[in-house]
């Protein structure tokens, strides 16, 4: 195949269960308070202390700065979006409002960092296949370009339903898609064995929810569906890399450049979209929404 080797029934199977099961364990989270912070705060105070230390030490594939700090920073967005949803007086604070796209930023930042310091591996590498080169490059550029297009933070409001959602009416599909594609180039990209799951069923994890589900509260699917995944992999690294149901990536060097080039098409394509609506309509990106005169903007604002 061309992204990947060949992929088994089983895998395919197992490949439908983890994206169930992680929409599932989404919608959990999403409807109970409590609920939350036993997975996003006691469950991996435990396993810090009991489980990775052992499971994804150095050496292991997950055992890298980059899964340590993802994992880290998705649980920080999970519980800093709990507070935002739950404490009193947070999603009126304009500088509290400012948390997600500084921790959304901070994410697609580690991942550029780690893009480009692959351009320059090529082998095995902490027990992942590495085939650094030029795409790693132009996959970082997208990412850059994908943080600079964040726009509208100081819009988000909280659903007035029981689940008491984050709504972010400003982030709209169409960056939700140009993300999606960078986030599955790098995943390719930089851990390729781990992106049959890691990259496609965790992204369409977060965004079913985010289309189908409850309509502006991605950054919300995608931090939980996130440190889901990798509590997950830091817990059972093998099941990615070494397991029945693992798929490995054809580490093909066309299949690395087309992903990559579809990435920076689409964000430089949304970069380009994104400054035309602040130029048009003389809109402050730091201080006002971009999007506001949009249909799908207004379907979030107005059906909180």
């Amino acid at each position: 195949m061309f992204l990947f080797e060949s992929i088994p029934w089983y895998s395919a199977l197992m490949w439908f269960a983890v994206l169930a099961g992680l929409m599932l364990v989404n919608e959990i989270a999403r409807m109970s308070k409590w609920v939350s912070i036993i997975l996003f705060l006691a469950l991996p105070i435990v396993l810090t202390v009991a489980v990775w230390p052992n499971t994804a030490g150095e050496g292991s594939s997950v055992g890298t700065w980059f899964h340590w700090v993802k994992v880290y920073s998705a649980l920080a967005g999970c519980l800093g979006f709990l507070a935002i949803r739950f404490i009193k007086g947070w999603s009126n604070n304009k500088y509290i409002l400012m948390f997600p796209a500084i921790i959304l930023a901070v994410n697609i930042l580690e991942a550029v960092i780690r893009d480009f310091q692959v351009y320059s591996l090529n082998g095995m590498v902490d027990g992942v296949m590495m085939v650094g080169g030029p795409w790693n490059i132009m996959n970082g550029v997208a990412g850059i370009l994908n943080i600079i297009t964040i726009s509208g933070w100081m819009g988000i409001v909280i659903s007035k339903d029981k689940s008491k959602d984050m709504l972010w009416p400003d982030q709209l599909w169409f960056w939700i898609i140009a993300y999606d594609i960078w986030n599955f180039a790098y995943v390719y990209n930089a851990v390729s064995d781990h992106a049959f799951y890691a990259g496609a069923a965790l992204l369409i994890s977060c965004t079913i929810p985010a289309f189908f589900f409850k309509k502006g509260a991605w950054l919300q699917h995608r931090a939980q569906t996130l440190a889901i995944w990798m509590m997950f992999t830091m817990s059972f690294p093998m099941f990615v890399g070494e397991s029945k149901f693992a798929v490995q990536s054809s580490h093909s060097e066309t299949a690395l450049w087309v992903v990559s080039a579809l990435s920076l098409a689409a964000n430089i394509a949304v970069f380009v979209y994104h400054f035309y609506k602040i130029i048009k309509h003389k809109r402050n990106p730091l201080k006002v929404e971009v999007y506001t005169d949009l249909a799908a903007y207004k379907a979030i604002a107005e059906n909180k």
